[in-house]
């Protein structure tokens, strides 16, 4: 899931593999390392990440007893989550604080398109589907065109079918699994996209929607410049535990959010004595 760099100014991505089946003292060792060696860390994981995997970064965070270490989970697929990551390797190369640039990857999953091309929904359960809809995937040679961000939408894949897209321009990449469809090429047509890549699948994608016979789509925005003033053009506010900068309502570090501040009570009026 770790795409490669969008262009020179892209930081590395590193990759936890593993956690959960390494002596728990090596990863200790190299969340420290990390965090010692950048400041901060920002952990971006997909909602199909097996369990295991999400409690050990929870341990490791406890025992280093780090508010330095934020683990964010949104929900989305796997190939939006490995675009979101991305963007957020971007904006590490500019003059953003750690609290800014991780609670920027709640602001981005706004302008994220994430979709796929399934051979069958049977077992999808992370987009509301029907019971007309589920019977007719068992019938051979069906596709269904799923976008599960950020409008839930499903439709039959067919001459003239097409999914709500975004109202801004995009680039799109495409993951093929085991589906061979051209329909997505054409949505990236109807979407009016800059131009469309391809990246292999991320490994979770089968678990995440139900199926190897698919192809993911996300629709994305590229260009640092338009990300950077996305970001800085939010107010920001300074967390009230950890005093970090932080824009949105929560900080993804220490999971403050701000205090609700109730209104003072009306004053009871003074008895007094008339003259």
């Amino acid at each position: 899931m770790a795409l490669p760099a969008q262009d020179e100014r892209t930081m590395p991505a590193v990759v936890l593999s593993g956690l959960h089946q390494r002596p728990l003292e090596h990863a200790l060792t190299e969340l420290h390392t990390l965090i010692e060696q950048y400041g901060y860390l920002v952990v971006v994981c997909s909602g199909a990440t097996p369990e295991p995997v999400v409690r050990r970064l929870y341990t490791l965070r406890s025992l280093l007893e780090s508010d330095r270490i934020a683990l964010f989970r949104p929900d989305l697929p796997p190939l939006g989550i490995a675009v979101l990551a991305r963007q957020l390797r971007q904006l590490a190369s500019c003059d953003l604080s750690p609290g800014v640039l991780a609670s920027a990857g709640r602001l981005l999953t706004h302008y994220l398109h994430a979709g796929a091309v399934l051979g069958s929904v049977a077992r999808l359960d992370r987009v509301p589907v029907g019971l007309k809809t589920h019977a007719k995937s068992w019938m051979p040679g069906s596709q269904f065109a799923v976008l599960a961000h950020p409008e839930p939408q499903l439709v039959k894949v067919a001459p003239g079918a097409t999914l709500k897209g975004p109202e801004f321009n995009t680039w799109m990449l495409v993951a093929k699994g085991q589906l061979q469809s051209e329909w997505v090429a054409g949505l990236g047509g109807r979407w009016s996209v800059h131009g469309l890549r391809e990246v292999p699948l991320p490994a979770e994608s089968p678990a995440w929607w139900g199926t190897g016979r698919m192809v993911e789509f996300c629709g994305y925005l590229a260009d640092l410049s338009v990300l950077y003033q996305l970001v800085t053009s939010v107010r920001q506010t300074s967390c009230h535990w950890c005093g970090l900068d932080v824009i949105g309502d929560r900080c993804v570090f220490c999971s403050a959010t701000p205090p609700v501040r109730e209104p003072a009570p009306p004053r009871a009026l003074e008895q007094r004595t008339p003259a």
